[in-house]
């Protein structure tokens, strides 16, 4: 359908001068006299003439506001079916999204499982190896009593036959026994350690590659091992193998996806919907109701909006099984009044002035947006279409100020011919002549 007030270029609420106005200018403009080369220039000129007179007659004007508001309602019927068609698509993908996620979380929880075994293997044969050191050492212990005495009474018999010197090489082979087994254990464990060692960024890699969020995985794993150390003054379990290091930081990955909060179901559509407001209604700042496609009727709060503003009723809108509430979005539009037209939170209106006043100046009144009066200075040689700005008469923009009433002076000749000032004027263009 055919919107007749885009072709002629004026708004729905439009005057009838407007729209004269309107036809008049694109009639020129798209005339076929004067647009001889184009061959679609009667078509537009033709469709511009049907405009006109729908929108000049009334009674057309109203049968064809009625039509298209049903043609409006029909397509904001098929815009919401096509919101529900596309919430049930995001309840399924969300649905898909949160079974893939407990698989994940499945396939962790069965890695920990594993990791702890592991753990639980590992410090059994740890035990076991205390053990077998524990007796090993209980029975190296008499053989070496033994070989204490024996050395013991070699020296005497050697101390008798020798002097002092040989008695003091004893305690240093004694010495050098003892500092080469004190190197041999302490370099045993830290050759152990050196040999199984495996940082938390190694093992990162080998499971998700040189990556940033890798290394971030893998710092955040050795923070909490130093923490650790750090609680108790000592590592609260021995060091994992080269083997069990990406179960360990598998278990740190679980405990974190466990501990963060659960994500916000995804929104349903919103619902898009006007209101026609007064001038009245937004002085006022009160609500106004409005009727959904749904049968609903919900109420907009007209604090601080103008022309074209939209208001969001949060959560208002359509409901869905699994989904947040949506929202209802509502354009506000001003009914044009007779004598005022809504900028922003300006008011504009038109104070015709006879030609005496737009020369000499004058003090007069012009009537407010609230049925008052209000008085008007006009400045001397005052030309049409000046602007007069009385601030704080105009909407509230919400933030405890007002816009203002914006007075537009137009020059209006009287409705009868006066001798005297056509005698000026030919005076005035002509010059006089004696």
């Amino acid at each position: 359908m055919r919107d007749f007030y885009s072709i002629l270029g004026v708004k729905r609420d439009a005057g009838a001068d407007e729209i004269k106005s309107a036809w008049r200018t694109k009639a020129k403009s798209v005339h076929p006299d004067q647009n001889r080369d184009d061959p679609h220039a009667h078509n537009r000129f033709a469709e511009i003439g049907r405009a006109y007179e729908v929108l000049k007659d009334p009674a057309k004007r109203s049968r064809y506001d009625q039509q298209r508001m049903k043609v409006e309602a029909l397509e904001r019927e098929q815009t919401i079916m096509q919101q529900r068609n596309a919430a049930r698509e995001a309840a399924e993908k969300a649905k898909q999204a949160k079974a893939n996620a407990e698989r994940v979380l499945e396939e962790l929880a069965r890695a920990e499982a594993e990791k702890a075994k592991a753990d639980a293997a590992q410090a059994a044969k740890m035990k076991a190896a205390q053990q077998q050191a524990a007796d090993a050492k209980a029975k190296a212990q008499p053989q070496a009593n033994a070989g204490v005495k024996d050395e013991a009474s070699e020296a005497a018999a050697a101390g008798a036959a020798a002097n002092g010197s040989d008695r003091a090489s004893a305690p240093g082979s004694a010495g050098g026994a003892t500092g080469r087994s004190t190197a041999g254990t302490a370099a045993g464990p830290t050759a152990s350690v050196g040999g199984t060692a495996s940082g938390p960024e190694e093992a990162a890699s080998r499971i998700f590659g040189d990556s940033p969020e890798a290394a971030a995985a893998a710092e955040n794993l050795r923070r909490e091992q130093e923490a650790a150390e750090l609680a108790e003054g000592m590592p609260l379990k021995p060091a994992a193998s080269p083997l069990l290091a990406p179960i360990e930081l598998l278990s740190s990955l679980v405990r974190r996806l466990r501990g963060a909060p659960p994500a916000l179901p995804e929104k349903a559509p919103d619902i898009y919907a006007e209101v026609v407001v007064t001038i009245a209604d937004l002085l006022e700042q009160k609500s106004v109701s409005l009727m959904l496609n749904d049968g609903r009727e919900v109420r907009v709060p007209l604090e601080g909006v103008t022309e074209g503003h939209v208001v969001r009723l949060k959560n208002q809108g359509l409901k869905f099984q699994g989904l947040q509430r949506g929202d209802v979005a509502v354009t506000i539009k001003v009914l044009r009044a007779e004598r005022f037209i809504v900028d922003q939170f300006d008011i504009r209106t038109v104070l015709p002035i006879t030609l005496e006043n737009a020369v000499l100046g004058c003090e007069t009144q012009v009537e407010g947006p609230d049925g008052t009066m209000v008085p008007v200075t006009v400045p001397a040689w005052s030309n049409s279409d000046q602007m007069i700005r009385i601030e704080d008469l105009g909407l509230p923009n919400g933030d405890g100020t007002r816009g203002a009433l914006v007075v537009e002076l137009r020059v209006m000749l009287w409705e009868k011919p006066d001798e005297k000032v056509t005698d000026l004027m030919r005076l005035m263009r002509e010059g006089l002549y004696i």
